[in-house]
């Protein structure tokens, strides 16, 4: 499951065909929580592992550009 789609359901391949002639939207399902705050509470939980996913990801790449010699110059500090 990715971060943006937490509170949409999603619909298999026919649903997904039923969807595109249902106008009056009555296909149209919802992930559901106990409670306001336990939504909150995942909502908010997937936007930040979004976010460390995205620091992540620019942490690789970076590391990715730095020449062989900074590499382990950096190893040898983490140790």
């Amino acid at each position: 499951m990715g971060f943006s789609n937490l509170l949409f359901a999603s619909p298999s391949f026919l649903e997904g065909m039923g969807r595109s002639i249902d106008a009056a939207g009555v296909l149209t399902v919802f992930n559901e929580s106990l409670t306001s705050e336990q939504a909150d509470y995942l909502a908010l939980q997937s936007d930040w592992r979004a976010v460390g996913s995205d620091i992540w990801k620019a942490i690789q790449a970076v590391h990715e550009q730095l020449p062989e010699s900074e590499r382990e110059s950096e190893q040898e500090q983490a140790n």
